[in-house]
Order: structure tokens, then C-alpha cells, then sequence
């Protein structure tokens, strides 16, 4: 007999500490010698995200040719480049301080609405994902179509617009 395992308060924790210790980073105290040695990472974090926004596209296209072996590796490895991501970000964000958008006017509105999008989506993100691996990994594949047919436009949502607010913030590092 087959064991299950109950991920969804696994699931739950991840999905609430993620943006709970975000924005603890937020209002921490920052060390400046630090702000300099990690300057690299917003590229590296938009670079991250570019990769991601590929094979997500990639694995949509994997799984509409039903090739689910590649749709599989093309989806671990997407959620691989999340995690680096996190980590990457988390980083950034505990050693650094933040970055003030400089754009005036209509562009100004049109960066926080996407910045405002971007960081709501990306809260819901977490459990998204967690959820339509985990029925993927326990093969339950007709749970797993349902979710993942929400689970992969907000993703791609996400590290599109991740990409996006570094372009139009970078010039104000």
C-alpha cells in the first residue's frame, strides 16, 4: 500500500512565513557595507525571473504536446530557479536598502500598478505552486490540470512583471 502524506499544513507555513519574513526584511535596520557587496543581485534576480518566464512557456508548450516527461523537467527546473530566486531576493532585501521609483507622472502610476500586481500575485504564487507540485508529485493529475491551469498564467504573470519593475526601477540603484 501506498503511504500519502498530508502537505497541505507543510504548505500553508511556507506559504504565509515567504511574505511574512519579506516584509520583516523591509523594515529591518540595513548594514551599508553589505548594500555594496550584494548590488549585483537585482540582475541577477531579473535574469532569474527571465529564465523562469522561458521554461514555464517551454513546459506550457511540453505539456500541449503531451511530452510530459519534458513538461516535468522543464517544471522542477522552473521551480529550481524560483527557489534560487528567493534566496537571491531574501538576500538583497536583508542586506539593502530599498529603491525609490524616480518616474514622475503617468509612468509613476503605471510602475506601482504593476509593482502593486506584481507583489499581490506573487504572494499567491507560493501556495499555487506548492499545491499543483505537490499533486503533481503525488500524481493526481486530474487535481493537478484544474490548478494548474490558474497556477501557470499568475506564475508567468509574476516573473514577467518581476522583469518589468527591474527594467523601469534600475535606473534609480
Amino acid at each position: 500500500m501506498e503511504k500519502t502524506y498530508n502537505l497541505k499544513p507543510l504548505i500553508a507555513v511556507v506559504s504565509i512565513l515567504i511574505p511574512v519574513v519579506v516584509a520583516i526584511l523591509y523594515l529591518m535596520p540595513k548594514e551599508s557595507i553589505a548594500t555594496d557587496y550584494f548590488s549585483f543581485l537585482p540582475k541577477v534576480n531579473a535574469t532569474l525571473n527571465s529564465i523562469a518566464t522561458v521554461l514555464l512557456i517551454a513546459a506550457g508548450w511540453a505539456v500541449k504536446q503531451k511530452n510530459f516527461e519534458l513538461h516535468k523537467k522543464l517544471m522542477l527546473s522552473a521551480v529550481g530557479v524560483s527557489v534560487l530566486f528567493l534566496v537571491s531576493y531574501v538576500t538583497y532585501h536583508a542586506t539593502t536598502e530599498s529603491t525609490i521609483y524616480g518616474g514622475e507622472g503617468t509612468i509613476r502610476y503605471v510602475y506601482l500598478f504593476i509593482l502593486l500586481t506584481h507583489i499581490i500575485l506573487a504572494i499567491a504564487i507560493v501556495p499555487l505552486v506548492l499545491i499543483t507540485l505537490s499533486r503533481a508529485l503525488a500524481q493526481k493529475f486530474d487535481k493537478h490540470k484544474k490548478i494548474a491551469r490558474w497556477t501557470l498564467p499568475l506564475w508567468l504573470y509574476v516573473t514577467i512583471t518581476g522583469v518589468i519593475v527591474y527594467f523601469m526601477i534600475s535606473p534609480y540603484y
